[in-house]
């Protein structure tokens, strides 16, 4: 039995034809159809169902194909493993991200790895939130730029982008402009505008009203925070936007903190806490965290920035009031 035996079952297995099976692995089909009657004779059962217009598993190719699949899983991750000891990366990374974050330079980090790391294929996905992680979680993406609540999702490991407040926006002069923060119980029965659902935004939305008891009524709903700001302008009613992007429009519309602790947001890169993870999925993971932006590190960089300008005044005042000493006649006074 040969790896390529199996390789050429599954193929055909899953493509239900010799023939695509073959365009699909660029060789011959006669060679296709030659290896896998010798795997055949090997096992002595039928694997496949050649009678029909499609080809078909017979009971036993449908018990083999699990285990072929498995075998051929396994020889590459052992070929993954060995690349890894000798610096070569190889294999494939799946990522997927939100569509609510173009603001995220998210083809810069991919085009980067892909420098360092040329022999890894790369894929992008876009969904929304609640499908990027059941992908996830399921095994079918590596990492993935969501948006959530407050919540973390079970299985899975962060890294957190930003973290900021939800806001109400709305055209100046209504009822709710003329007020800087408002109970959740506002809302109720206002056409409101907002993401749809599955995204981390209304998530935040949903959970915050039926704390306050009631179901948001929404509107109008689309995919991109801007959009839903130009709705707002144009006074179609209130509209959920993060803190940031609200502050872009401050000239035309007015932004109104809400009560309530679910009305915050958090865009996050996310990866599966526990599993098999391959080398290429373990070393965009480690790119990612380095690259992307966090919170917390901004907020470590501007400390440090303070106490370095801080450090210079004290240094230029210093040597000023050294200066002034070196001067005759000069008075200097301790402050």
């Amino acid at each position: 039995m040969e790896l390529r035996q199996l390789e050429y079952f599954v193929a055909v297995a899953e493509e239900a034809s010799f023939t695509r099976a073959a365009a699909r692995l660029y060789v011959a089909q006669p060679g296709v159809s030659a290896q896998i009657r010798r795997l055949e004779q090997e096992l002595g059962q039928p694997l496949l169902d050649r009678s029909g217009r499609t080809v078909r598993l017979t009971e036993v190719g449908a018990a083999v194909l699990a285990h072929a699949r498995s075998a051929l899983d396994r020889v590459s991750h052992m070929r993954l493993v060995v690349d890894e000891f000798t610096g070569l990366m190889r294999g494939r990374v799946s990522v997927g991200m939100v569509r609510s974050c173009a603001s995220l330079d998210l083809p810069e980090l991919l085009a980067d790895f892909h420098k360092a790391h040329p022999a890894v294929e790369i894929t992008l996905t876009e969904e929304n939130t609640d499908r990027l992680v059941k992908s996830l979680l399921d095994g079918e993406l590596d990492a993935a730029v969501v948006a959530l609540t407050t919540e973390t999702p079970p299985g899975v490991d962060l890294h957190v982008i930003a973290d900021e407040s939800l806001v109400v926006v709305t055209v100046p002069g209504g009822d709710l402009a003329e007020r800087d923060v408002v109970p959740v119980a506002e809302l109720r029965d206002r056409p409101l505008i907002s993401l749809p659902r599955g995204t981390g935004m209304r998530s935040c939305l949903d959970r915050a009203c039926a704390e306050g008891g009631f179901e948001p009524r929404v509107a109008f709903e689309a995919s991109d925070p801007n959009v839903l700001a130009q709705l707002a302008l144009r006074g179609l009613g209130p509209a959920i936007v993060p803190e940031s992007l609200a502050a872009l429009h401050a000239a035309r519309l007015r932004a109104v903190a809400v009560a309530s602790p679910w009305f915050r947001g958090r865009m996050a890169l996310a990866w599966r806490s526990e599993g098999p993870v391959s080398p290429a999925a373990r070393a965009f993971v480690e790119h990612a965290r380095v690259v992307l932006p966090s919170p917390q590190r901004s907020e470590t960089e501007r400390s440090e920035t303070e106490r370095s300008e801080t450090e210079r005044s004290e240094a230029a005042r210093t040597e000023t009031q050294r200066s002034e000493a070196a001067r005759p006649g000069a008075v200097v006074t301790a402050v």
